[in-house]
């Protein structure tokens, strides 16, 4: 399952999610024209990249903004951003431009030290903004539950779009981390499974004083789990391909 949108289109513009966009793909298009060059991408990571066993002897903190910014590959940094367009826009929205910024940081923080936590002895460089963005879905799951997100399904040759509620999608995903992080190998690097579990929780609970402050429960029933605008209509349109039929 992978998400492709929500129904759910901001009714402001989301100036701080538009700009972490552009920040993180400027970033990386400084960089991709030396991604096949191993010594320049060393000297890159081992300067911004977060080393749990750095902080683990008390310096490279700075890491924990710097390398939010920072991703491996193509596939790494595309999958990133299209977590960020489909969930941050509402959540700007709930929060506001400010609030958001610093909400989005703390959550990367937050899932850097969850990383570190769990890997203290760590010496493979993690980056990526997924931490972070974790977050945001973690907020997005609190404040829009019953929201429809469009999963692109396959399995095998049988492929479709199917819209569900964002809870069970974010829920799934949650799940997909937490048990990552239990069966992976610590300190063989590949995905930052508990950093994107902390992030996810650590948005849950940055964002529950907001939750709570729009009525927590009352806040559900007055917006029935939705963001509060009308949701976007879809409709898949149907192929240009001629067809030929069996006689």
């Amino acid at each position: 399952m992978f998400p492709i949108r929500d129904h759910n289109p901001s009714g402001k513009v989301p100036f701080v999610t538009y700009g972490l966009m552009i920040a993180n793909i400027a970033i990386f298009l400084s960089y991709a024209g030396a991604l096949s060059d191993a010594r320049v991408i060393y000297q890159l990571f081992d300067a911004y990249a977060l080393v749990p066993a750095r902080l683990g002897a008390g310096y490279g903190f700075e890491a924990l903004l710097t390398s939010q910014f920072l991703h491996a590959g193509w596939m790494h940094l595309i999958g990133n951003m299209l977590f960020l367009f489909i969930f941050g826009d509402n959540v700007e929205e709930e929060l506001g431009h400010l609030p958001f910024l610093l909400f989005y940081l703390a959550c990367g923080v937050a899932a850097g030290l969850a990383q570190v936590f769990f890997e203290p002895g760590s010496a493979v460089p993690m980056v990526g903004a997924s931490g972070a963005i974790a977050g945001v879905m973690g907020a997005y799951l609190l404040l829009f539950p019953k929201a429809r997100v469009d999963i692109f399904f396959f399995f095998i040759v049988f492929f479709r779009i199917l819209p569900i509620p964002a809870w069970i999608m974010l829920i799934l995903w949650f799940a997909l981390q937490f048990f990552g992080g239990l069966g992976a190998t610590p300190n063989e690097g590949g995905t930052a499974y508990w950093a994107h579990a902390g992030g996810f929780l650590a948005g849950l609970a940055l964002c529950l004083p907001f939750w709570l402050r729009r009525g927590a429960l009352a806040f559900w029933d007055r917006t029935s789990g939705h963001p509060p605008h009308p949701e976007a209509r879809y409709r898949l349109s149907d192929s240009r391909l001629p067809k030929v039929r069996r006689r």
